[in-house]
């Protein structure tokens, strides 16, 4: 059985504001700038983000044999995806449907919340996709 971690993070500069997200997958790193978000969207497009590309990378069937770890900083999101914390924002509300169906694509998918400092590859992501955006 196949089991992938990945790391994601998103960022907002202002709250909505330009935002950019990150995934790590393995050794591939994947960020890009989103438009304008708030920071808690643009953490859950950083894990539709992630989904899209682990699947590509693994294929379909094969997805459908791996068990997927997400591991974030962002206590909203995995309390969220947990079933922990109620989604009230109707934006995140979106977003969360938006996952939820993203996972069904993977054998099992299980939410991690990791501190900051386990997270700072994803975060430089987040921060060089607003540098090469914002001053080219």
């Amino acid at each position: 059985m196949d089991k992938l971690l990945i790391y994601t993070d998103g960022g907002a500069r202002g709250n909505p504001g330009p935002a950019a997200i990150a995934a790590i997958i393995g050794d591939r790193e994947y960020a890009e700038m989103i438009g304008d978000a708030t920071n808690n969207s643009a953490e859950y497009r950083a894990v539709i983000l992630a989904f899209k590309k682990a699947k590509q990378l693994l294929g379909k069937e094969r997805a459908r044999a791996t068990e997927i770890e997400i591991r974030s900083d962002s206590e909203l999101l995995v309390r969220q995806m947990q079933g922990i914390y109620k989604i009230k924002e109707p934006e995140l509300q979106r977003l969360f449907v938006a996952v939820w169906n993203a996972k069904q694509d993977f054998k099992d998918v299980c939410f991690v919340q990791i501190p900051r400092e386990e997270n700072r590859r994803a975060d430089a992501l987040v921060n060089g996709a607003f540098g090469a955006k914002l001053f080219p």
